[in-house]
């Protein structure tokens, strides 16, 4: 006998109860639920945005949809983005609506990364981001140290954010930016704060965008910018759990693990609150400083980029 059909908003859903990948602990169905009842939340940071997501295929490894498979239904609200990579254009979703979220939910898109700009002014990001990436082994709490430090730079500089969990097991923090920022200058005030950030404490934080040359540090990763993407607030994560990436107040950081918010648990920890709304400051002005200060270091994908060829051609040498 066949298996009875749901649908939720106008969208069939398939396979509710299989996992929703190995080791999840959880189900497909847990994912729809919990997109579901998150989905204010998320359309919240989602809206208007080319949202690429993160699917997990029975029996696949995991893998980035940024174009919309042909099969999309046209109710999907849609954008247009030229690549310049690829040279051509790519059609990103907008994450504008529940609708669109259980769909997603339903072809097992776990992750949402929405772009770091609107789509309707792609070249204006909206955000100072700073990536916290506590190195292999090393513990949530070094995240948080070092967000502590980043928090201090950003203060020295007049400007303040908010902060969660990234889902994984390091810290984001979120600036607001007010006027018009060239997107170099953004890039550049990001760079800026992790090198003051480092310098605060350099046995625990380093900016080497090289993962050898950490040395069992924290790394202040400030590439998030231009075309890059960062997991939304209450975005699920592929790992084991299921965990997402929640506001915590900054009081709050060290009382907290990564794995204390889950598909399962966070809808219930917030009632009808929504923490990174409220906990998100007033859209501030770049500080001038950082972006001069800024200007004057490398863009360490390109840095590292040329390091790399430096040390290879070493190595040749030496043979």
């Amino acid at each position: 006998m066949a298996a009875e059909k749901e649908e939720r908003d106008g969208v069939p859903l398939t396979n509710l109860d299989q996992e929703l990948f190995p080791g999840a602990g959880a189900t497909k169905r847990d994912l729809v639920d919990y997109v579901d009842v998150m989905s204010g939340r998320l359309v919240a940071v989602l809206r208007g945005r080319p949202l690429s997501v993160i699917r997990v295929l029975r029996g696949q490894d995991q893998f980035m949809q940024k174009n919309l498979p042909k099969y999309t239904p046209d109710w999907v609200p849609r954008t247009s983005v030229w690549a310049e990579a690829s040279h051509r254009e790519v059609v990103y979703a907008l994450g504008d609506d529940r609708r669109t979220l259980l769909w997603f939910g339903n072809q097992r898109a776990v992750e949402f990364h929405p772009a770091l700009a609107l789509a309707e002014t792609p070249h204006r990001q909206t955000h100072l981001i700073m990536d916290l990436d506590p190195p292999e082994g090393g513990g949530f709490g070094s995240a948080v140290r070092a967000a502590r430090l980043v928090r201090e730079a950003l203060a020295g500089a007049g400007m303040s954010g908010a902060v969660k969990t990234s889902g994984s097991k390091g810290v984001h923090v979120f600036v607001p930016l007010a006027g018009d920022p060239a997107p170099e200058d953004v890039a550049a005030a990001q760079r800026a704060v992790a090198a003051r950030a480092e310098k605060l404490d350099p046995e625990l934080a380093t900016t080497a965008f090289i993962r050898e040359d950490r040395h069992g540090k924290v790394f202040l990763d400030a590439t998030r910018a231009g075309g890059a993407t960062v997991a939304a607030a209450y975005s699920p994560r592929i790992r084991p759990g299921v965990p997402v990436s929640f506001p915590v107040d900054w009081d709050d950081l060290d009382d907290v693990t990564p794995g204390d918010f889950t598909v399962h648990t966070a809808p219930g920890l917030l009632g009808d609150r929504d923490p990174w709304a409220a906990a998100m400051p007033a859209a501030q002005e770049l500080d001038a400083g950082l972006i001069a200060e800024g200007h004057t270091i490398p863009v360490a994908r390109v840095q590292a980029m040329h390091e790399g060829k430096r040390r290879a051609k070493a190595k040749r040498d030496a043979v």
